[in-house]
């Protein structure tokens, strides 16, 4: 396993709980694999928290010249989606679907990178079969008197390695057949899952040689990750996986068990989780009824840079409370940099000659920025550094010492990374070239439609939405436009 360097850049790996510098496994080239949206519901802006502090990661590393595959999977079948849709007297599919829409539309309104695939987890069901089918022919896996199948956690010497739960704290002898569980009630879990009438009612279940049945949660990711890597590269190692720091345990806990137990080479190299987003300090829930959705902060017109820069107006790793206040004092922020960019294009058509102090402070500026998102993706110190970049900015031009063409190119670096200010889409222009590439894709996405290959349509969807484009399904056809125009 041979690792490259050339890089700066430190994360916190939860499982050596410490900071380690980053090498790619593969030169050039990282592998990175993300939780998604359960959608069952709407996700809520606690989740965008962490897709958020994936979506910085991800920019940064394209910023550094790195060439990610980015999987994000969508668990549109587990407890909760079943549950849901047999309350809405709807099919599984039939459920999951406006929710898998509206998981788009969010990310495209907070600016979020699309991801390159974006496997459903009843699209991969095959893969998690052979993934049990391995596990079994291992010893890892049993059949239960219940008819699912279990994970042996016994056979595995590892398993309580990331999460650092103690084998002692788990329930001897106990099986879980749920997909969330509290941390002494784990001990074996289940694959997958013998078929329920409601399973069967709402179309959540498959035949396979150990039983008709559906997998479990933890099996999805699992198979969703190493199917998609070894059909890539070959490889069934990922450079990153990460997540929020509730899926530690047992989600993550489990996938790693799964996935080294049925390959035996290790399953991520690294491990990042991003913290909670509280509400009065309590941590965002359904279940505590205090949630807030994308949606809502949409219809209200806030801001989508607003919204990311209070996300990252806290290091990932740190809680972030979700106060009105906070998101003000962030617009606030965004303005203030929206101005200033404002008065650099000002600036930049009559520019003094031979001044060297801004090209100078703007490579300061650059510096400064990435050596804060080298020390573990520091968002608020990259922020810190570019509005002390401002008022020094601000202060030269009332001199009128400055010209704007270097301060800008800097701006406009840290908002690529950032994307606090969406600069991409206000400067594309409809050239001919990138008029034939979107009906190209608009052309693939309609083929793709008809032929209900839903998935890649919103494959396409994401990826024309991260590049500023907006799709309207008409009856006589789909019709685009570049946001802002």
């Amino acid at each position: 396993m041979e690792i490259f360097g050339g890089m700066n850049l430190r994360l916190y790996n939860t499982l050596t709980r410490r900071l380690e510098p980053f090498r790619p496994l593969h030169h050039g080239r990282v592998t990175l694999y993300t939780c998604g949206p359960t959608v069952w519901n709407y996700a809520h802006i606690g989740n965008f928290r962490t897709f958020l502090f994936e979506d910085l990661l991800r920019r940064y590393l394209e910023h550094q010249g790195i060439e990610v595959f980015h999987v994000m999977n969508l668990t549109d079948v587990d407890d909760r989606t079943i549950g849901a849709a047999q309350g809405a007297g709807l099919s599984l599919s039939e459920h999951t679907a406006p929710f898998i829409t509206a998981f788009f539309e969010d990310c495209q309104y907070l600016r979020i990178r699309p991801a390159h695939v974006y496997p459903r987890a009843t699209e991969c069901v095959d893969s998690m079969i052979d993934l049990v089918t391995t596990l079994m022919d291992a010893g890892l896996a049993y059949r239960g008197e219940d008819g699912s199948v279990y994970f042996a956690v016994a056979g595995f010497e590892d398993y309580g390695r990331l999460s650092q739960v103690e084998r002692r704290e788990l329930k001897a002898g106990g099986r879980v057949s749920s997909d969330e569980y509290a941390k002494e009630d784990a001990r074996d879990f289940a694959l997958w899952k013998a078929a329920s009438e409601v399973d069967e009612a709402v179309g959540a279940a498959w035949d396979a040689p150990f039983g008709r049945g559906r997998p479990g949660w933890h099996l999805e990711c699992s198979a969703i990750a190493l199917s998609q890597i070894r059909a890539r590269y070959g490889i069934e190692t990922l450079d990153i996986h990460a997540g929020g720091v509730d899926l530690i345990f047992p989600h993550h806990e489990n996938e790693i068990a799964q996935s080294e137990g049925a390959t035996g080479q290790t399953f991520s190299r690294f491990w990042l989780h991003g913290e909670f987003l509280t509400i009065g300090g309590t941590k965002m829930s359904k279940r505590f009824g205090n949630t807030l959705t994308a949606r809502d902060l949409r219809e209200e017109n806030v801001d989508a840079g607003a919204v990311r820069y209070l996300c990252y107006s806290t290091h990932y790793r740190q809680r972030l409370n979700f106060m009105d206040d906070a998101l003000d004092s962030a617009r606030e922020g965004v303005e203030r940099l929206g101005e200033f960019r404002r008065r650099l294009e000002a600036a930049a058509e009559d520019a003094p000659a031979g001044d060297a102090s801004c090209p100078s402070a703007a490579i300061d500026l650059e510096a400064a920025f990435q050596a804060a998102l080298d020390d573990d993706l520091n968002a608020p110190q990259a922020v810190a550094a570019v509005f002390s970049f401002v008022r020094k900015a601000n202060r030269e031009l009332d001199a009128g010492k400055w010209d704007g063409v270097a301060a800008g190119r800097a701006l406009g670096v840290f908002d690529g990374v950032i994307g606090v200010l969406d600069l991409l889409p206000a400067s594309v222009e409809v050239t001919d070239e990138v008029r034939q590439w979107v009906e190209r894709r608009v052309a693939d996405r309609e083929a793709a439609r008809a032929a209900r290959d839903y998935g890649a349509a919103d494959v396409i969807r994401a990826e024309l939405a991260g590049r500023g484009v907006e799709l309207e399904d008409r009856p006589e056809g789909t019709r685009w436009r570049l946001r802002g125009d």
